[in-house]
């Protein structure tokens, strides 16, 4: 990586970070991923800092039962995280009153992150509550708490004599930072349009959603009062403004979405896999600028999710920059001792089945095929797809294929309650033979113990609905094999003898189409993956899959793209 001077720096905002199990400030793959970004950036030497919010109640911790799943918040202290009080505060305008914002310091590697927190004892009740928890579903709150990370984190940045030459929004909850920057530059002197050139020449903007329900919006009437003053700063009518937040196939009502002011003001954009960008630009195909948009296959941070007893074979066998993605290290993989690794994948098995019996009382057995499915319990993800073909999953279990599922469901989601509760009903039913378990309180605790321990690695999304996805990516490095549709990252990296492709359904009808993909889905897992599962023909697929993947999923891959594609060409505009 080229050396950066300080004031080369690259702010990287998102509303969550997910940096250990014991730092409960992410929900799912966002904060996964902005903290894999961070630790990557610490490892290649990036200028990167990270901007985020201290939520004193974190996300919900899970518990299950017989009618699914059931939440709880646990307060947290800052030191509990590791955040350290910088003793600056700034101030921040958000529904009518100025709002006092402390900055805690948590440092991820090399990598610093800024935390910003409204519970202060001079703000009001209302405000302190800003930053309580992550995600609670009030739009007001969720507005509230955006303007926080955009404003307050420009604002703190400057408040610690930071100025950073990149601005990376990691999602459109970090878009009021580009307001604030232009108002800045006007304050300095230019004109509008002058500022905006400027603006744009210093910002990046990443979108995660290929679908119109994860973008954010709010309504004119929220929205409408809180950019008014921006209006007025900017020297804009507030129609105007409001204007540059429309996505014109949005509702008639016209919300204000957040992705359309991040195209609309951020001089970059990418995607995070190819067929995710290529979705965006038809998702965004009313803007104009979002026509540019390209992607960048989303990675993961493998010293972090790769279990210690296969790093070390790695770092044996593979030497150095493994962990990055050098392609010289991984073109070794024909030396790795197979019963080392077996060994390794063994003991990784035993401890899953361990932690699944301490956690459900299940005994499942560590001698056969343990299949994987954790993530967030969106619909689209069809957790319980499995469940549409009867027969077909019990030929799986008669093959002596066993599921083990995580995930949670947002506490304001039905629909993926429901889906969990479908799922928790059949694991506790005589049919699931106690070889399907359902792992409660999903957290990076529990995935880790899942990925050193599952042999296949299950993803069935509705195509092209996963944006990318990276727990497969996981899964592969750590030496299981991924059965998934190509979907995300998969349909990037899937080649043939590497694992296995679900068959996709051309039904227009979503009845028709979920109940012949989970035909297909079982009928595979039935009859190729069991098939092999044990033999010489497994561990060489392991081998290929190793090769292949290697370069190619890592954190350190995808930040380094980052760096050349975005990073560098803005510093050096």
């Amino acid at each position: 990586m080229v050396e950066a001077e300080a004031h080369d720096q690259i702010a990287y905002f998102s509303p969550e970070f997910g940096i250990a199990a014991e730092v409960a400030q992410y929900s799912g793959g966002l904060g996964i991923l902005a903290g894999d970004h961070l630790k990557s950036a610490s490892d290649l030497g990036v200028p990167l800092l990270g901007i985020g919010l201290l939520y004193r109640q974190g996300f919900f911790r899970q518990g299950i039962d017989d009618g699914g799943q059931t939440e709880r918040y646990e307060t947290i202290t800052p030191s509990e995280i590791g955040a350290v009080d910088t003793g600056l505060q700034v101030a921040v305008p958000v529904d009518g009153e100025i709002v006092a914002v402390r900055i805690w310091q948590q440092m991820v590697g090399a990598t610093p992150l800024y935390l910003l927190d409204t519970d202060l004892a001079e703000n009001s009740v209302r405000a302190r509550a800003i930053t309580d928890r992550l995600y609670s579903g009030d739009r007001r709150h969720r507005l509230d708490q955006e303007l926080i990370l955009g404003v307050g984190g420009v604002r703190a940045l400057r408040a610690l004599d930071i100025d950073p030459k990149v601005f990376h929004l990691n999602e459109g909850h970090a878009c009021f930072l580009l307001l604030e920057l232009l108002g800045e530059y006007l304050d300095a002197g230019l004109d509008l349009e002058s500022a905006t050139t400027k603006v744009r020449d210093q910002t990046l903007f990443t979108t995660h959603t290929p679908v119109p329900a994860g973008i954010d919006r709010f309504e004119r009437s929220l929205a409408g009062p809180e950019m008014a003053p921006w209006a007025k700063r900017l020297g804009v009518t507030l129609e105007t403004l409001l204007d540059w937040a429309w996505l014109p196939t949005d509702a008639a009502s016209k919300p204000f979405n957040t992705a359309a002011l991040a195209f609309e003001l951020c001089g970059r954009a990418n995607g995070v896999s190819q067929l995710h960008a290529t979705v965006s630009r038809e998702l965004f195909g009313a803007l104009e600028r979002a026509q540019s948009l390209q992607g960048i296959t989303n990675g993961i941070h493998a010293r972090t999710w790769v279990a210690p007893r296969i790093q070390a074979i790695y770092d044996d066998t593979l030497g150095q920059g493994w962990e990055n993605g050098d392609a010289n290290a991984w073109s070794l993989v024909g030396d790795i001792d197979r019963d080392r690794f077996e060994g390794a994948r063994s003991t990784g098995r035993s401890e899953l089945v361990d932690m699944v019996r301490a956690t459900t009382g299940t005994q499942l057995d560590p001698q056969k095929c343990v299949i994987g499915f954790a993530r967030r319990f969106a619909t689209y993800k069809r957790a319980a797809l499995l469940l549409r073909d009867k027969p077909g999953l019990q030929a799986a279990f008669d093959a002596g294929a066993q599921f083990v599922f995580a995930g949670k469901a947002h506490p304001a989601d039905t629909d993926g309650k429901a889906v969990l509760a479908e799922l928790v009903a059949f694991a506790g039913s005589a049919k699931s033979r106690n070889q399907l378990v359902i792992v409660p309180d999903y957290d990076i605790a529990v995935a880790q113990v899942m990925y050193a321990g599952c042999d296949v690695w299950l993803n069935n999304p509705i195509r092209p609905r996963e944006a990318s996805g990276t727990s497969g990516e996981k899964a592969a490095l750590s030496g299981g094999l991924n059965c998934s549709i190509e979907d995300g990252w998969w349909a990037d990296f899937f080649v043939d003898g590497i694992g296995w492709s679900i068959p996709t359904s051309d039904a227009t009808d979503t009845t028709v189409r979920d109940d012949a993909e989970a035909v297909a889905m079982n009928s595979l897992i039935t009859n190729q993956v069991m098939s092999l599962y044990g033999t010489d023909q497994w561990w060489e697929m392991v081998q290929r899959m190793l090769a292949h993947l290697g370069p190619r999923v890592t954190a350190g891959r995808m930040v380094s793209e980052y760096e050349s594609r975005h990073y560098l060409p803005i510093r050096e505009h």
